[in-house]
């Protein structure tokens, strides 16, 4: 699927680039829902910043990458549905994307999955592989200070705790406060399970 056939994808391909110039322009705002292991779900809403790594390859599928030991995990596997709201404030464009989010770990049995797993972690910076050989996210500080004889191989394949996550959109909010304009999109599948996008203006 390319971006002529997913309307909103083009836009926000665009709002990237126009924003490119900010550092800020790459995170946006991840909201799940978080859970309890002895209680099951709850309900309440959690929200993240987190990355983004691109699409994946032709598809409208959001990247992000995630240490796989943190509470998020465990909160996408009992509720597999996400949120994302990103806002370019240069070009003062908000984008909110509802999907499912597919968790692909080092334990996933699909091979051309993992194969996404590992092109997603060589595409990291050295230094961002290297925060996944750090201690448990979330549990409380042992030491200080943390070592710093922690090494990789630039060359050796994803550790343990990385964690590929992708957001397969299915409904996307646009707003535009320049123009003053709002778009909503929502996909069907046809027959061949391909997804077809429909488009409607609505009122900011």
């Amino acid at each position: 699927m390319n971006a002529s056939t997913t309307p909103w994808k083009q836009l926000l391909l665009q709002a990237v680039e126009a924003n490119s110039h900010l550092r800020h322009s790459s995170f946006f705002q991840l909201v799940s829902f978080f859970t309890s292991a002895t209680i099951g779900a709850n309900g309440k809403p959690a929200n993240r910043t987190v990355v983004f790594r691109g699409f994946q390859d032709e598809t409208d599928k959001i990247q992000i990458n995630t240490d796989c030991r943190t509470r998020k995990i465990e909160d996408l596997k009992h509720c597999p549905s996400g949120e994302i709201c990103w806002y370019f404030t240069d070009s003062w464009e908000q984008f909110r994307i509802n999907g499912r989010i597919d968790i692909i770990d080092g334990s996933n049995s699909d091979s051309m999955k993992l194969q996404q797993r590992e092109k997603s972690w060589f595409a990291s910076s050295l230094k961002s592989r290297l925060q996944y050989l750090g201690p448990d996210p979330g549990v409380p500080t042992i030491t200080e200070e943390l070592p710093n004889d922690v090494s990789l191989d630039p060359s050796a394949g994803p550790v343990d705790a990385f964690c590929l996550l992708l957001l397969d959109p299915d409904q996307v909010d646009y707003l535009n406060l320049k123009t003053n304009t709002r778009m909503a999109y929502w996909c069907s599948r046809n027959l061949d399970g391909e997804k077809c996008w429909t488009a409607e203006k609505i009122n900011p």
